[in-house]
């Protein structure tokens, strides 16, 4: 798809990887619109955007939310992109100090992660269906996964469990969008530098960009965004899963 001249929503693009998204998008000529729970974070990051970013207030679970956002961004321009970053690392071992780990804490993260993830797409997909195709391509539609899918560390059963979920779908979603000429890639990180690890100890983020092979440190936001960038104008990129890692591999932590 073209970017330049073409509407995209992100997902989870108030912050983080979402938010260096939406910075590349409209550095390439689109309009973006980036959704988000927290009204003043939005705020301040369509401020921060600058001309061309709007902010629609929902949560990714949230039908008729959702829809509104798809609705603003296909007001946008042609609506051809639609970029999943939207989530939550909340975590738990399967049984701790206070027992089995609550279903309820479960629940909640394959909710967000990858209930939230296809409610993006599946809408997402219909309003691009209804566009002229370009090229046979109508859109693509890019979801975050996580190394965390292939490599779980202890406390990630719920985290891990939706990533790799979100990895599982990629192919089937790419299939059932063929017909209308719209591609599902989806991207699974390594760890990045973004709000969601800022919890985290410093000597853990030490010992895991110990672990990635070159280069031996953290991800940066702009390259996950060159990444889903190059995906959204690559039309051979579908239906497939792509670690963007420095070649790490999570350990028994």
């Amino acid at each position: 798809m073209r970017i330049e001249g073409s509407s995209a929503l992100i997902t989870g693009g108030t912050s983080g990887l979402g938010l260096a998204v939406a910075r590349r998008l409209l550095a390439g000529g689109a309009k973006v619109v980036v959704t988000g729970r927290g009204e003043e974070r939005g705020l301040a990051a369509v401020r921060e955007l600058g001309p061309g970013a709007e902010f629609v207030s929902a949560d990714v679970c949230d039908e008729e939310a959702m829809a509104r956002a798809v609705d603003r961004a296909a007001a946008l321009g042609r609506f051809g992109a639609a970029v999943c970053c939207a989530g939550t690392g909340a975590f738990g071992r399967t049984l701790g100090r206070r027992g089995p780990l609550p279903l309820a804490e479960f629940t909640e993260v394959i909710s967000a992660n990858l209930v939230g993830t296809f409610n993006t797409a599946r809408l997402a997909a219909a309003a691009m269906a209804g566009l002229e195709p370009d090229d046979g391509e109508r859109g693509a539609i890019v979801c975050c996964s996580s190394i965390a899918a292939f490599d779980g560390q202890r406390g990630q059963v719920a985290y891990a469990t939706s990533k790799a979920a979100v990895c599982g779908m990629t192919l089937p979603l790419a299939r059932d969008l063929s017909e209308y000429g719209i591609r599902v890639v989806t991207v699974a990180p390594g760890i990045f530098e973004t709000p969601m690890v800022a919890a985290v100890r410093p000597d853990t983020l030490a010992a895991i960009a110990a672990q990635t092979p070159q280069p031996s440190r953290l991800g940066r936001p702009e390259e996950f965004a060159a990444l889903v960038a190059h995906v959204l104008a690559n039309p051979m990129l579908n239906g497939e899963v792509i670690r963007l890692d420095g070649a790490c591999r999570l350990g028994h932590v």
